[in-house]
């Protein structure tokens, strides 16, 4: 019988309805949307190119690991944890090719090198734009492995002398190149002029994620600059062996290496390395996006079904004093809410999948996800969303209804006429709870120092602040409401009705300032988080360098030999190299930095509190503060850790420095750090010189690509990359945004529909149609203070304690341009979503809607 009232109500309803249907709705696709990304993560396909015509790949361990084992109660358990490396691991040649060759069902095994391989136009640029396939890596290899794809000559001969050069038939055609032409490479040594003797194409088709370069043995073995090791072996089985078998035989005869096997699709990892990195940011980025999406979606709803059932009050207490139960009214309201969350729950899943395809196609723009990593879509993201949409809307009817079905049916046609003076102990203390939780948050957050550990409980924070102001609003809105009694009353007939509204009605004003308050304080937060921290990582980098120019690159980076030419060079009192990288202490991840030793004091202060970067070598590491206070280190101590590539060292610290946002954890020696990363060549070359820049560029004129810019120059290009980092987290949360948004519309937009009667009685009263709108405008702009008001200052606390974590200082950015703009558009909404319903509540005669039957 419920169920048949409940879907009369539904339908006799539609217009009530309609607010928690479109807020169910934008929930179940955002939810869908961050499922796809999640599961995409979890279960995307990278397709392997390179290693076609190889069923199965040895390559070395792309990880580092650690094993606890625990006994507890006579009892032992045993965990395993790895994390990924940021290099590319290299196998040794000798043994393990020994082994995999004596493994029986194997045809063949191919070695194969994987560098960097960047070709240069004539006039000493890079390889050019979009138009010619600038747009992917290019790698090198050696000729011999070309039968892993496989690559087939289509013109010329293959390369034979350390200057000849085969290129895929794909850059061939986009470059305009043909065997006979030259073309200069910038690889892991000093830019090379080669002789292309031929073109090759993929037997299986144009390679659409790379370009590659293909090199005689030799050459190949002294670009990749890992004597005797190999990046993987590529193995072919024997005529009547199955790929299972084979592989199979491949591990057994690798038993006790830490060589991995991969067949099939897992050898799509062992090629893209990025893609396979990607898998975790993904995993990341839909995992955050989602709990915060959650979070919002459930503050949002809640609000909206408790605004739905405040306007039904009069109808659910009428049921009440005829004998309505209150077994009777709850499953009546939850229902109520199954319906309109399956009906939602169904459109909203299907709006997510073109949502989620969208979201991941910026994301692959933007260069936060490679292309490599193929979208998976699946039901269970759907499924998901469809079934979190019932479960909130039940739980969102239940909890809006607790109180009409706990009180006597007197008590319930009382309040449906006048809103009570005071909320419920129960939501008082639940608002409390809320506002001290998130004053706990801050003085967490204030002390959190990495930056993975404080963006989930920055948002958070903002989210728990915003429940606390949505139970207890109505305090809120009657403080606030005594605050502006002079300045509204002022304003005449309009502002005297706006006050008595915001006094009278406080729970309904309340639900409209949530969604604002909740607007504004998420939407601050996600524009200045990232720049709070880019300027104070940049301002450390300015003061830190002590050059007075820099020598950059528009290719992969500065050779070795540019930077020791530039140390020859008169004038020059010092150049220091500086390479970038990762690395893990335990299985935490630290970004680190390589710096050429000598005169390092000269180009570069990273603002040592202790020790001394004066005998900087080899064997030294200098470490930021957080590095030191995490890991527990000081001048003298011996740091183990694993560079980029999984190789083990230990190192003695030398220096702790307070600079480490703007220069990294770790500073190594450059030559070091350089033997363990994909990209030798340096990032940056710091030069403290006294002659002028076109000096300094005629010195280092034969190098292609190069450039000699200012300090402020440098940091003007890093800080184009930072803002990639800032746009990638603001596509991330501009969803979340976005159905905030759309919340704070819907909940004004049911605020003021549903007064459509009192408008009438105002009209019949004498109040002109203009006095009522500008009575509305009124109490939007006045409703939009406290909401803005309150969002900015949840914001300024947030911000104010990720910055003392994060950076030392109280002292958050905040973008004026970017605040006056939040502020703009939350005004615009919330007087469009009251002008509109307003407009369109005032169009019946005063008399028909007076007159008309409740």
């Amino acid at each position: 019988m419920m169920l048949r009232y409940a879907l009369q109500t539904v339908r006799d309803r539609k217009g009530g309805f309609v607010g928690a249907f479109l807020a169910l709705m934008c929930a179940a696709a955002l939810i869908t949307a961050c499922g796809t990304l999640l599961e995409t993560g979890l279960r995307g396909t990278i397709r392997t190119e390179r290693y076609a015509a190889a069923p199965v790949v040895v390559s070395a361990d792309q990880n580092v690991h650690r094993t606890t084992v625990k006994h507890k109660k006579g009892k032992t358990k045993v965990k395993h944890k790895a994390k990924p490396i940021a290099e590319r691991a290299w196998l040794r040649t000798g043994d393990i090719e020994n082994r995999i060759k004596s493994a029986p069902g194997v045809g063949s095994v191919v070695p194969e090198l994987t560098f960097i391989a960047h070709p240069l136009n004539p006039r000493g640029g890079t390889g050019g734009g979009p138009a010619d396939g600038a747009d992917t890596p290019t790698y090198g290899h050696a000729w011999a492995s070309a039968a892993l794809t496989p690559f087939r000559l289509v013109d010329g001969t293959a390369p034979r002398s350390s200057h000849d050069l085969v290129i895929d038939r794909g850059f061939a055609d986009r470059a305009g190149l043909r065997p006979g032409d030259r073309l200069t490479v910038q690889s892991t040594q000093s830019p090379r002029a080669y002789r292309i003797t031929g073109v090759a194409a993929a037997w299986s088709g144009a390679l659409t994620h790379q370009t590659s370069l293909f090199f005689s043995s030799e050459e190949a073995e002294r670009l990749a600059a890992h004597p005797g090791k190999v990046t993987a072996f590529g193995v072919v089985p024997a005529a009547g062996t199955s790929v299972t078998d084979l592989k199979a035989a491949v591990e057994q005869a690798l038993e006790g290496t830490t060589a991995q096997v991969s067949a099939g699709d897992d050898r799509g990892p062992v090629e893209f390395l990025d893609a396979a990195g990607a898998r975790v940011k993904l995993i990341s980025i839909g995992a955050a996006m989602g709990g915060t999406s959650l979070l919002v979606a459930v503050l949002v709803v809640v609000g909206t079904f408790a605004l739905s059932v405040q306007q039904r009050h009069r109808e659910l207490a009428l049921l009440r004093a005829v004998a309505a139960t209150p077994k009777q009214i709850r499953r009546l309201l939850g229902r109520e809410a199954v319906i309109v969350g399956a009906m939602a729950g169904i459109v909203g899943s299907l709006a997510g999948i073109p949502l989620g395809a969208w979201l991941h196609e910026r994301f692959v723009a933007s260069g936060a996800v490679p292309t490599t990593l193929e979208r998976t879509v699946s039901v269970f993201p759907p499924l998901i969303a469809v079934g979190a949409t019932l479960l909130g809307a039940w739980a969102a009817a239940r909890i809006a209804g607790r109180r009409i079905v706990r009180i006597r049916p007197a008590q319930a046609l009382t309040e449906a006429q006048v809103e009570r003076r005071r909320p419920a102990w129960s939501r008082i203390i639940a608002g409390l709870v809320f506002l001290v939780g998130g004053a706990v948050l801050v003085a967490v957050l204030s002390v959190l120092r990495t930056e993975a550990a404080s963006t989930p409980v920055t948002f958070l924070t903002v989210v728990v602040f915003a429940c606390a102001i949505a139970l207890l609003g109505p305090f809120v809105v009657r403080a606030a409401a005594a605050l502006l009694r002079s300045p509204l009353r002022a304003t005449g007939p309009g502002g005297k009705l706006a006050h008595a509204n915001l006094r009278g009605n406080a729970a309904r004003m309340a639900a409209v300032v949530t969604p604002l308050a909740l607007l504004t304080g998420m939407a601050c937060t996600v524009l200045f988080v990232q720049p709070t921290l880019d300027d104070a990582a940049r301002a450390q980098a300015r003061d830190g360098i002590r050059a007075d120019w820099v020598l950059a690159a528009q290719g992969p980076g500065v050779p070795a030999q540019a930077a020791r030419k530039l140390r020859t060079t008169d004038g020059v009192e010092a150049a220091t190299e500086v390479v970038r990288t990762t690395v893990r202490v335990g299985l935490d991840k630290y970004p680190a930095q390589g710096v050429t030793p000598e005169n390092l004091a000269r180009t570069w202060d990273p603002d040592v509190t202790d020790g001394s970067i004066e005998d900087f070598g080899e064997d030294s590491v200098a470490v930021s503060e957080l590095a030191a206070d995490r890991l527990g280190l000081k001048p003298g101590s011996k740091l183990k850790f694993t560079l980029g590539d999984g190789t083990k060292t230990e190192l003695t610290v030398r220096a702790v420095y307070a600079r480490g946002l703007g220069f990294g954890d770790l500073t190594m020696a450059h030559d070091l750090v350089a033997r363990h990363v994909d990209n030798p060549l340096a990032a940056t070359v710091l030069v403290r010189s006294d002659r002028t820049q076109e000096q300094l560029a005629a010195a280092v004129d034969k190098f292609p690509g190069l450039r000699v810019l200012t300090p402020a120059a440098v940091d003007s290009l890093q800080a184009e990359g930072r803002r990639t980092n800032a746009e990638v987290n603001l596509l991330a949360m501009g969803l979340v945004l976005a159905f905030t948004a759309i919340a704070v519309v819907n909940t004004l937009a049911m605020s003021v529909s549903e007064r459509i009667r009192e408008f009438a009685m105002l009209r019949l009263a004498g109040a002109t149609r203009r006095q009522v709108l500008r009575m509305l405008r009124t109490e939007a702009l006045t409703v939009l203070l406290i909401g803005t008001a309150l969002g900015s200052g949840v914001a300024l606390a947030v911000l104010t304690a990720f910055s003392v974590g994060m950076t030392g200082s109280a002292a958050p950015t905040v973008v004026p341009l970017a605040y006056v703009s939040v502020l703009t558009v939350a005004g615009l909404l919330a007087l469009a979503a009251t002008a509109l319903p307003g407009r369109a509540a005032l169009r019946p005669l005063p008399v028909t809607v007076a007159t008309a039957k409740e």
